[in-house]
């Protein structure tokens, strides 16, 4: 049975478990190619979780969305942290925050420093 009929045959809702590998790896790709704010993440994680590797159903995707809006805090990682540890438990969730965080981490250092050079007062004769 191929992953797209099992996930269609399972009732609405049904947790389909995965590697944190798995998670790992579809999070930072992501994280690598994925531009916007919190909002265009909602986005990518849409078309990524729910249409084309069909870890989640629409329904689940949806209700998660909407928990993540109601709480404090940016939407867009904590739904990412949710459908870590849906698809592989804590260490799902903790691959899932690697993934996307890392990469924003590092992006937000690099334009710190190129910030500074851009910043930086030029000499003058």
């Amino acid at each position: 049975m191929s992953v797209s009929t099992r996930a269609k045959s399972q009732s609405p809702g049904a947790i389909e478990r995965g590697s944190a590998g798995s998670v790992l790896q579809a999070f930072l790709k992501l994280g690598l190619t994925s531009f916007g704010g919190p909002v265009a993440h909602l986005g990518y994680f849409r078309d990524e979780f729910v249409t084309r590797r069909e870890w989640l159903d629409e329904a689940t995707y949806v209700d998660i969305v909407a928990l993540c809006q109601f709480l404090p805090g940016p939407a867009s990682s904590q739904v990412g942290l949710a459908i870590g540890l849906r698809r592989a438990g804590l260490p799902g969730a903790l691959c899932a925050w690697l993934g996307v965080g890392a990469v924003i981490g590092r992006g937000e250092q690099y334009d710190k420093y190129i910030g500074k050079r851009a910043r930086r007062p030029t000499r003058r004769p």
